[in-house]
């Protein structure tokens, strides 16, 4: 069970409440735009801590330059999402540790009502809000149910996107519950999530054995055996403004994509499932990326043409 962490956060003189954590590479416009909604959003002592995999857009400067206040960790490498996040989270010192990605803008209190739901949920791990996309629509990463060979299968053959709302075929992205509802969930994403620091502490960091994708899944799969609940929150609004990645780009997203969920499988699902099984997932994963490889193919050679 979790330890109940439940007293109203007196801060110690310099020490903020909410830590926010962006992993950044190549993205300046963008981070500089998460970072200023971040501290304009913000209604408790908060301090943010960027950690730069080795960018070439002068990002760690111009972050240096506008938001002082803030630490900058640059990596001589491009580590990763979790191995780079794991070095920002040694330097957090927040009693809540939000997790953004430069691409999300936060709406006004979105900080502060997060953090209320941990202070007055002290059985939470865990707490993502109503995360919107460029077309209005809540992103389907932003309230999750783990990912079983069932719910891969539905997505496989397209049945989670003919009936979005089955409490069945729509179980993984929770369609079946009203987006105006605040409600438990698996897992949200690492787009913008806050965690409850001594519930990380007694899970661990992220597993470095995902690149990018699939990290927080793990994570929040571990949070959840752990005890500790884990909420979408819709009253705290932000916007993921996600662009569409192009060429070797998208290549690396889509193999990365599907490399994390065999590993997902495969730590946490594979030991409840006969050989067989498994490799009927493996198949299913791995042909998903060949089918999306040979779809981008076909579509780049008809533009060509046109």
């Amino acid at each position: 069970m979790p330890v109940r962490d439940n007293s109203y956060p007196v801060p110690e003189p310099g020490k903020p409440v909410v830590s926010a954590l962006v992993v950044s590479r190549n993205t300046k416009d963008e981070l500089l735009r998460c970072l200023k909604t971040f501290f304009a959003s913000a209604d408790v002592p908060v301090e943010a801590v960027v950690v730069d995999n080795d960018s070439s857009d002068g990002s760690p400067a111009a972050v240096a330059d506008e938001f002082p206040q803030a630490t900058v960790l640059v990596q001589s490498k491009n580590l990763g999402y979790g191995r780079a996040a794991n070095v920002g989270l040694e330097r957090c010192q927040g009693r809540f540790v939000l997790l953004l990605s430069p691409d999300v803008t936060l709406d006004s209190q979105c900080v502060g009502r997060l953090a209320d739901l941990l202070l007055t949920r002290p059985d939470a791990g865990a707490v993502g809000p109503r995360l919107l996309l460029p077309d209005g629509k809540i992103d389907p990463d932003a309230r999750r149910s783990f990912p079983v060979p069932s719910t891969l299968f539905y997505q496989t053959v397209g049945l989670s996107r003919l009936f979005p709302k089955s409490k069945r075929f729509g179980r993984h992205n929770m369609g079946h519950i009203a987006e105006d509802d605040v409600h438990e969930m698996d897992a949200g994403t690492a787009a913008c999530l806050m965690l409850r620091r001594s519930a990380l502490d007694r899970v661990g960091f992220f597993d470095p054995r995902y690149f990018m994708f699939g990290e927080d899944l793990d994570l929040c799969y571990r949070l959840k055996l752990g005890g500790w609940k884990i909420f979408y929150l819709p009253s705290a609004t932000a916007a993921h403004n996600i662009k569409p990645a192009s060429g070797d780009s998208a290549r690396q997203l889509s193999y990365e994509r599907h490399r994390a969920m065999w590993t997902y499988h495969f730590k946490h699902h594979s030991e409840d499932v006969s050989a067989f099984s498994n490799g009927l997932v493996w198949a299913q994963i791995w042909g998903r990326y060949v089918a999306e490889r040979v779809g981008a193919s076909l579509g780049r050679g008809r533009r060509q043409v046109s």
